[in-house]
């Protein structure tokens, strides 16, 4: 079963030896404990029968082949204990027992001979004493060659048919007694090795089957079974192994992850099936990268884990990785269409980037997170640049954990404006954070740490409740923008609460618009709609933020009960070439035959608001309109607008 897998699984390897380790191994495992003992007391048996035999006999037998006995036997025992059984190939032992067989049935016969010599000489007493010899020699054989029934059979049968007959020609009825007894001894003995083995088999069969389950639960437990490939437990532990192993010689490996950039999408618009077959073929083709030092895993969902022992160059293993990319981006045909999933990868090496597997997973985590923001569809390496990254993150959450939120932090508005009346309709509201520690934190980094650490819910509360504050000092025809989190959508409680703060604050909630963006959509795309639903039941309205920066965007547009789409600044600024307008006016036209409203971004040229005008964009935000500014400024602009100042000057 196992060897239809076709890569190099580490768990095969370890299934074929056991499947390899037959009952001749078991045999010589177990002969090894009794077959010294068998050759002491022969010699033993020998040199006793030799001691009452030795005035009445010749020296050839009582005293040259004895020593050539005890020689043989101590030669043979020592060669048995130093066998290792584990050692031995299943050919090995079956040749050891061939060769213990040939000689059980060559020395049987040298000993029942040397015996039966002896019977001619001395009296009654020292030929009873032959008698007992034999029969000591055939139930000693019998019992120690009980995992080896053939050298049993030959051993005892040789001696016992050579006793009998001596017996039954001596005529003499005591010897006669005496083979009678030793005749029906032996067959029980034989009847009773033959029922010892028969079980020993039995046992060892049962054994193997036990090894053989547990190994094939040990391979289930270990083994994705969608794409075949070691699973998240097996790679954590191997990368414990390793990482344990490496560190005591020295050694060097490097640890990646790859991950499928369009994974979502096409599991959202094609079905789970066809994730599933996506994924499969991802494992079938990364099996193709794997050989010896390379062990490859499906860590969770569309993330793949790849550690590769005493990797070369650094430029050979983004190399290699590179080629895992490229073969990943290759399209794939489900039925009748063919989708392309791409892949991005993170790379960290041992030591240099950890010397603990926690910490060197993170890393390379890092790294993808780096490559899926800066280098989609390619391997980018953890560097010292990137750590530096990692300290000064840590440093943010650190700071936004002991911080005082509610003094240090403030909000700034941007004026959103409305190019046919020239008068500001709508502000966004902007997070400010004036640490005492680290001075001004720009959004973007403390919003990340927030998220990381598990803060951001009570950080978009505490925003939420100043820009509502604030709000109610605007006037009524001024809206407010707030931007919500990914995680704050995906979490119904955080929901609850923005809804609440909403009602608590007086503010009607028509003046209030929740700007979201693709990745909170994309994170839990039915509980966003339902959040969006309920948002929307209160009569808060909904923008869909840096429209036209994803991949999946028209998808949502279409399933979602949106109110405004805000154009990226980054098509703004092409706005003046062919291609950049005929983006901008796809966009508007849409938003026109949905019934959204289009807000224009970055606008900080007179040329891009002339070319938003142009393509009938109405609402425009940016630096040309106006900057970030406190409440006091946004109200000084407000009031400067009401009384017929100029609404399009820079403001400071």
């Amino acid at each position: 079963m196992f060897r239809r897998i076709r890569f190099h699984h580490p768990l095969t390897a370890l299934l074929v030896r056991r499947a390899e380790t037959l009952p001749a191994t078991r045999q010589v495992s177990e002969l090894r404990k009794q077959i010294p003992t068998l050759y002491g007391l022969l010699c033993v048996n020998s040199w006793t029968l030799a001691a009452t035999h030795l005035r009445v006999a010749p020296a050839l037998l009582t005293l040259v082949f004895p020593v050539l006995v005890v020689f043989i036997c101590f030669a043979r025992a020592a060669t048995w204990w130093r066998i290792r059984p584990e050692t031995l190939t299943e050919a090995q032992a079956i040749r050891q027992l061939n060769v213990t067989t040939t000689l059980t049935a060559i020395l049987s016969a040298v000993f029942v001979g040397w015996a039966v010599a002896l019977r001619d000489y001395g009296g009654p007493y020292e030929q009873y004493h032959v008698a007992i010899f034999i029969s000591v020699t055939i139930i000693a054989c019998t019992f120690c060659l009980t995992h080896l029934p053939a050298a049993a059979y030959i051993s005892t049968g040789t001696v016992l048919a050579v006793f009998l007959v001596c017996c039954l020609l001596s005529g003499n009825e005591v010897f006669l007694a005496v083979a009678v007894d030793t005749a029906f001894v032996t067959a029980v003995m034989v009847r009773i090795l033959t029922s010892n083995y028969r079980d020993f088999v039995e046992l060892v069969a049962s054994k193997a089957e036990a090894s053989r389950l547990s190994d094939e639960n040990a391979r289930l437990a270990h083994t994705d079974s969608l794409t075949g490939l070691p699973n998240r437990r097996y790679f954590f532990q191997h990368l414990e192994d390793l990482t344990r192993t490496c560190a005591a010689e020295d050694g060097r490996f490097a640890l990646a992850i790859f991950d499928l950039d369009q994974f979502k999408p096409i599991n959202d618009t094609y079905g789970h099936t066809a994730g599933d077959r996506v994924l499969a073929e991802t494992g079938r083709r990364l099996a193709a990268f794997a050989g010896p030092g390379v062990t490859l895993a499906r860590l969770g969902g569309d993330e793949f884990g790849v550690l590769i022992r005493d990797p070369a160059a650094p430029a050979t293993v983004i190399a290699f990785c590179d080629g895992i990319c490229a073969a990943l981006q290759e399209p794939i045909r489900l039925a009748e269409i063919r989708v392309v999933a791409g892949c991005s990868c993170g790379l960290a090496k041992f030591p240099s980037a950890g010397r603990e597997a926690a910490a060197l997973f993170d890393r390379a985590d890092y790294a993808l997170y780096h490559s899926k923001l800066h280098r989609r569809g390619r391997t980018t390496l953890f560097s010292q640049v990137h750590e530096d990254a990692i300290r000064a993150e840590r440093a943010v959450e650190t700071a936004l954990r002991t911080a005082d939120l509610p003094a240090e932090m403030r909000m700034h508005y941007q004026p959103i404006l409305d190019t046919e009346t020239g008068a500001i309709t709508l502000v966004e509201a902007l997070a400010r954070w004036t640490s005492p520690v680290l001075g001004q934190v720009p959004p973007d980094r403390f919003v990340a740490a927030a998220e990381r650490s598990g803060m951001i819910h009570a950080v978009t509360l505490l925003l939420l409740r100043k820009a509502l504050a604030d709000a109610a000092r605007l006037p009524h025809r001024v809206g407010l923008s707030f931007n919500l989190s990914a995680h704050d959508l995906a979490a119904p409680e955080t929901v609850d609460a923005i809804i609440a703060a909403v009602r608590e604050s007086r503010l009607d909630p028509r003046r209030l618009t929740l700007e979201l963006t693709e990745t909170a959509l994309m994170r839990d795309f039915e509980q966003a709609k339902t959040a969006i639903v309920a948002l929307r039941a209160l009569g808060i309205k909904i923008a869909l933020d840096d429209f036209g920066t994803g991949y999946s965007s028209l998808g949502y547009v279409h399933r979602l009960p949106l109110d405004k789409i805000k154009i990226d600044r980054s098509f703004m600024a092409a706005a003046d070439t062919e291609v950049g307008g005929s983006v901008i006016a796809t966009i508007l036209s849409l938003c026109r035959n949905l019934g959204l409203d289009g807000i224009a971004e970055g606008i900080e040229t007179e040329d891009q608001r002339e070319a938003a005008r142009r393509h009938g964009c109405r609402y425009i935000q940016g630096y040309l309109v106006g900057r970030p500014m406190p409440i006091g400024d946004l109200l000084a602009r407000l009031a400067e607008d009401e009384s017929g100042g100029e609404p399009l000057r820079l403001s400071a």
